[in-house]
């Protein structure tokens, strides 16, 4: 049983950071029901990673019987989870307002990219969008070149899902005290900027350039901090900032004093890069993994998402599992008492339509009569 075991969680279909959401507390424990449309539901969610651990009723919320299917649901809910864009929910007639009326320690997390207000609010966007008004896409990237795009961890996942599930459970946490539910507005560019909180300290300490890309201590700038080539073509990290670090450094990789004496001579970190990414070349990856994994020389080999499972460190953790044949991350964090598991892959669009409304007591007739409206699927 995980740690939200007996909550439980609605969450309209949707894509990317809440559907990450939804995982994370399916993980945890919580029932997460996911609503998903009576037009357009694909059996490719069977495939997605964030259906694990959910069941999925389909409703058909364009008619009114499908509505009121929902708001007798929500009685029976702790969260609903809304992916849609500001006003969506409202004109469905299943906003906050709506939804909390029925159940008054409801709390509805509102998943956006600009936020609930403003002038971006119902303009369309991605992860590529959020980051680049926070500073996080500007701050990526080689000296001299057009920023990197890191995936879509920083907006979509990092500012978006995990900030979504952070909000849920302090809402949570507060109802059982107050006996009241509350609306989050959880948007990626409020997650995104959150995640620059370090950069903005180092800039006010004179740490950090921030018009200067591929320049700083952690930006590809330091040589001691960055990425190199092996001799196979693949390649190992470097972390070594600390100075007892560095020397290890110097240690193993055989770096001379003259060469490589002065850390954090920012003036002559291209060069001492240059070099040292001459002596990684004359080793393979397994080579430098042998001399400087496990030591303190804050060291990796940097790997594919595919070949990361076979790491012998994730494989002593578990830190993936496999799911009706997808390698997938396991839950994260770990509990002592109540571990977190996932209980089974993703379900078919409404694969769970019957047994759900009968569990939130729905009868018999009322559930075929609903099927035979279009109400549910």
């Amino acid at each position: 049983m995980g740690p939200l075991n007996g909550y439980t969680v609605l969450e309209l279909a949707g894509i990317g950071p809440a559907p990450m959401g939804g995982m994370i507390l399916a993980d945890m424990g919580a029932e997460v029901i996911r609503i998903d449309r009576a037009a357009g539901a694909s059996h490719l969610v069977m495939k997605d990673v964030s259906a694990r651990g959910k069941k999925s009723v389909v409703l058909n919320l364009k008619t009114p019987a499908g509505i009121e299917t929902l708001l007798r649901m929500v009685e029976n809910a702790d969260v609903i989870i809304d992916p849609f864009r500001p006003g969506v929910c409202e004109k469905l007639g299943i906003g906050p307002d709506v939804c909390m009326a029925r159940n008054p320690k409801l709390v509805f997390a509102r998943m956006t990219g600009w936020g609930q207000d403003g002038p971006l609010a119902h303009a369309a966007g991605h992860d590529i969008n959020y980051i680049s008004i926070t500073g996080a896409l500007y701050a990526v990237g080689r000296k001299g070149e057009k920023p990197v795009l890191p995936l879509n961890l920083v907006g979509d996942m990092g500012g978006g899902g995990m900030l979504l599930v952070n909000g849920v459970l302090a809402a949570l946490l507060e109802a059982t005290n107050s006996g009241k539910g509350q609306v989050i507005d959880a948007a990626m560019v409020d997650g995104a900027a959150q995640l620059m909180w370090m950069f903005h300290g180092f800039e006010a300490l004179g740490m950090w350039d921030a018009s200067q890309r591929g320049s700083n201590m952690l930006d590809g700038g330091a040589h001691y901090y960055d990425t190199y080539e092996c001799a196979d073509g693949q390649y190992i990290s470097l972390g070594s900032i600390e100075p007892q670090f560095y020397e290890l450094l110097k240690h193993h990789a055989g770096l001379s004093e003259e060469d490589f004496g002065e850390q954090n001579n920012a003036a002559k970190w291209p060069e001492m890069k240059q070099k040292l990414t001459a002596v990684i070349r004359q080793k393979t990856q397994a080579q430098w993994c042998d001399i400087m994994e496990g030591s303190d020389v804050c060291f990796a080999p940097v790997l594919s998402f595919t070949d990361a499972p076979a790491h012998p460190a994730n494989v002593a953790r578990d830190t993936y599992l496999e799911i009706d044949g997808i390698t997938q991350p396991a839950p994260a964090p770990r509990f002592s008492r109540t571990p977190s598991k996932v209980r089974h892959g993703g379900h078919d669009p409404g694969q769970d339509t019957d047994a759900v409304l009968a569990a939130m007591g729905f009868g018999e007739r009322e559930i075929a009569e609903l099927k035979q409206g279009g109400a549910i699927a």
